[in-house]
């Protein structure tokens, strides 16, 4: 079997490695007789995995005592609703920054549940840019400010974490979380789907700070209150167990690549040969600003869009698949995470300047 190069903006790349192991362990988990699909949530044997896999990501990110992780069902885009519902008191304000379509439809959630208030906004720009944080309008007295590191569908990606002293900050790190190392300690709350640098799709990791817990009102659904699941371990109700599994090997898989440090290193050096060639080509381009450059996705145009078609018919042809940018946006986008090989990039851009030669 030839596996190919997926550059798919998720559900993504998976390890090899991880996959491997997932399939000898299909059928008969350690001498048990039944998959890790088969087993009862409350078994031993899964606690124990699922115990191992908060450890590891714990181990990964510096991840404190003074945080509880969840592990959740319902995308980032469940979050959009929790946040508010669980942070946002009666009269209260929360500010949010919007770079991009996910952080547009994160306001637009939120503003079912109370107050918001847009401080900053880049649209005016296309989402090209990220608005200096000398610029925001924050609130007086904020509940918290939220925002989008990485803004997958765009490709843009802030260059700094925001300062907005005690108020707790939100991020929706679904496309960023794990390609390098962050001070957790900034954050009041971490929310990401694990379709991108985590696992599969159906699992969502929640990293919340544990005084913000137990503040939603009574009206909140208990499956949709934070507490809930801190006080059961994320197992109020039978969680998405293979998608727990298989994050757990990829938390062991990313120990042995030597941390988030190290892949940090692979992924500045993946995005900086991509966006070096486009740059330095007449035929592709990037619309986004340098210093906001997504290292995770990287979406491009070709000088002449009567050959998109043709370009991605040739590059299914050579292995180089889900180069589609999306249909927001269009043109091409390369989702380069964490599973995604230099080899992957670099395949890609030989065939990029090939077709260019033969098209330019």
């Amino acid at each position: 079997m030839s596996r190919a190069y997926n550059f798919c903006a998720g559900p993504a790349a998976l390890p090899t490695d991880v996959l491997e192991q997932a399939r000898q362990e299909m059928l008969d988990y350690q001498g048990m007789g039944l998959s890790i699909m088969e087993m009862s949530h409350r078994d031993k044997v899964f606690v124990e995995i699922a115990e191992k896999a908060e450890q590891d990501l714990r181990s990964l990110m510096g991840i404190s005592d003074d945080y509880a992780v969840l592990f959740l069902q319902g995308g980032a885009s469940t979050q959009f609703a929790m946040v508010p519902m669980n942070l946002l008191g009666e009269g209260e304000t929360a500010d949010y920054i919007n770079t991009g379509q996910w952080s547009k439809k994160a306001i637009k959630e939120a503003g079912r549940y109370g107050n918001i208030n847009v401080a900053a906004s880049s649209e005016d720009t296309n989402f090209s840019t990220v608005p200096p944080q000398d610029s925001w309008q924050l609130s007086a007295n904020p509940a918290y400010v939220h925002y989008c590191p990485n803004e997958t569908i765009g490709g843009l990606e802030y260059s700094f974490v925001p300062d907005v002293g005690d108020t707790p900050l939100v991020a929706d790190m679904s496309s960023t979380i794990l390609s390098r190392p962050i001070d957790v300690n900034r954050f009041g709350v971490i929310y990401a789907g694990a379709q991108k640098n985590i696992g599969p799709a159906g699992l969502t990791l929640v990293i919340i700070r544990k005084d913000l817990l137990g503040k939603a009102g009574a009206h909140v659904p208990a499956m949709l209150n934070y507490q809930t699941h801190a006080d059961n371990g994320s197992m109020f109700n039978t969680p998405p167990t293979f998608s727990w599994y298989l994050a757990g090997l990829v938390f062991q898989w990313l120990k042995k690549q030597g941390g988030v440090a190290n892949m940090a290193e692979t992924n500045q050096r993946k995005a900086e040969k991509l966006y070096g060639f486009i740059d330095n080509s007449g035929f592709y381009s990037n619309p986004v600003e340098k210093i906001s450059r997504s290292w995770m996705n990287v979406p491009f145009v070709l000088a002449d869009a009567n050959l998109d078609k043709q370009f991605l018919s040739e590059a299914d042809q050579a292995g180089l698949l889900n180069l589609k940018g999306h249909r927001s946006v269009g043109g091409m986008r390369a989702s380069i995470y964490n599973a995604v090989p230099e080899a992957a990039v670099d395949t890609l851009i030989a065939f990029m300047a090939d077709f260019e030669k033969r098209n330019g």
